[in-house]
């Protein structure tokens, strides 16, 4: 995701230049530009999704386990609606069949679990395709430059080895600007897998915590 700026390394420098650099690198620097800008987007949307206080907060737990300690459980249904996290949807989903005794509270405890745990990845897999995509992008872009360049070599003759130079190092400007933007989007990739394989887990363990709790106070009597 840092392409545009190690990429002004080659003669262009940062501010309006930036753009002279995409328009040299030819058409297929424009979606690599792009996906370098969707790739920044997502990760920065993400990476503030996945604090653990927005999915698993720890005064959340705290509160409700005390509450159910308790058999309070009106109160907390009220905490669970009062929290915006995946826990907390995941845990009113389950109070809301209280009434229909401990695997009814169980099956909808997993059901909303799962439903929330594929929400955590929304727009990961993106950052993945981008990582894929963009070398091909750019292997395409040096590919189509230096068919015009052998091009303009067949019609006009080599002219001067300056000037092939160059134009072989425009056409390669694409292929450095796709890996600049593939590798930092699939380190992203791989951190935001962790980040929310970790976070499910947890989700997971506080679930089964809750589940016990729930067994131990004695609702599976009503089955």
């Amino acid at each position: 995701m840092r392409s545009l700026c190690y990429l002004s390394n080659y003669g262009l420098h940062p501010g309006g230049k930036m753009f002279d650099l995409i328009a040299r690198g030819g058409f297929f620097m424009y979606p690599i530009a792009f996906c370098s800008v969707a790739a920044i987007g997502i990760f920065l949307e993400r990476i503030w999704a996945l604090r653990r206080r927005n999915v698993n907060p720890p005064d959340f737990m705290e509160h409700i386990e005390d509450l159910l300690r308790k058999n309070k459980i009106s109160e907390a249904v009220f905490l669970c609606q009062g929290y915006t996290a995946p826990i907390s949807k995941v845990f009113l989903a389950g109070l809301k069949k209280w009434h229909g005794g401990f695997w009814v509270v169980k099956e909808a405890i997993e059901e909303r679990g799962s439903r929330e745990a594929r929400a955590l990845e929304r727009n990961i897999g993106i950052l993945s395709t981008i990582a894929n995509l963009t070398p091909l992008l750019g292997l395409l872009g040096t590919v189509s430059g230096m068919i015009k360049i052998f091009n303009n070599i067949s019609f006009q003759g080599t002219g001067s080895s300056a000037g092939l130079a160059g134009g072989i190092a425009e056409a390669l400007i694409t292929t450095a600007a796709g890996l600049c933007v593939a590798i930092p989007a699939l380190v992203c990739y791989r951190f935001l897998r962790e980040r929310v394989d970790s976070l499910v887990s947890e989700m997971e363990e506080n679930s089964l915590r809750i589940m016990e709790l729930i067994e131990h106070i004695g609702i599976q009597g009503k089955t």
